[in-house]
């Protein structure tokens, strides 16, 4: 009796420490077939679409993509600090850093893929210079977005910034000179702001591109005035430190800046969403 009792809790020992080695971590777990899954956590438009389009490009180079949409801001972040994903692809280079400075994430760019030239959208007039005095601006409680809209509308010749700030870290208080007497209102989450210009409420609604494109409506067209395409917003492949030099996560950004998906960019997006490579 004492034998078989030996024997059991010694198998059971060896079960414990074989647990206590696997990981929980998802990075570049590898499945039944021997490719590599790769978990990544996308905005639907235009983020999934674009990762659709390298899903089998991806798999040809033995990487199982698997793509988790969001359609917020925030919980791509959360999803990836938890690790639930592997990356996410969502968010802009300012965006990324307020939200390591915020909840010390420590997340890392591992590599640009595109640029949402920000559109301001209007029901009631055809371009800013159009907009009267004390006209009521909407736009996003995003704080990283804001130096988007006053960086369009300094150079619009409207408002005139604090000199010698970052301009990609404005803020409506940085407005030193408002002839027109502007009134910000930055109390919206960003996905709401389509329905919101829909609904001809404000003047004008600074509205960012991947919602614009999802409500149906073209930036190109439809924007009575959209960021220049050299905008520093370039949004990102983001990942845990560390994980930007995995060779999965490598190719994946190598496909995505590739002639095949680049083109395809172009061509599904009309300038409403501009490639990079960086």
């Amino acid at each position: 009796m004492k034998k078989w009792l030996t024997l059991i809790l010694s198998a059971a020992l060896v079960l414990a420490l074989a647990a206590c080695g696997k990981s929980t971590d998802k990075s570049e777990s590898t499945d039944k077939g021997g490719a590599t899954k790769l978990v990544v956590g996308a905005s639907t438009v235009p983020h999934a679409e674009i990762l659709e389009q390298a899903k089998p490009i991806l798999k040809k180079k033995g990487i199982d993509l698997e793509i988790k949409t969001f359609t917020d801001y925030i919980l791509p972040n959360k999803a990836l600090a938890s690790k639930e994903l592997d990356a996410n692809y969502f968010q802009h280079i300012p965006y990324l850093n307020s939200q390591n400075k915020e909840f010390g994430y420590g997340f890392v760019n591992a590599g640009g893929i595109h640029i949402e030239p920000i559109g301001v959208y209007s029901k009631k007039y055809k371009s800013l210079k159009d907009l009267p005095t004390g006209a009521h601006l909407i736009m996003s409680n995003s704080v990283a977005d804001h130096g988007r809209l006053l960086s369009l509308l300094e150079a619009q010749g409207l408002i005139k910034l604090k000199s010698g700030i970052d301009k990609t870290k404005a803020e409506i208080k940085d407005v030193v000179e408002n002839p027109k007497k502007l009134v910000f209102d930055a109390n919206y989450e960003a996905k709401l702001l389509p329905q919101i210009y829909k609904n001809g409420e404000g003047d004008a609604v600074l509205i960012n591109s991947n919602y614009a494109i999802e409500a149906g409506l073209n930036p190109m067209k439809d924007a009575i005035a959209l960021e220049d395409k050299n905008s520093p917003y370039v949004n990102v492949i983001a990942v845990r430190k560390g994980d930007e030099n995995k060779p999965a996560i490598k190719t994946l950004v190598e496909v995505l800046h590739s002639k095949e998906i680049q083109d395809f960019i172009i061509k599904k997006y009309k300038g409403a969403v501009v490639p990079v490579s960086q």
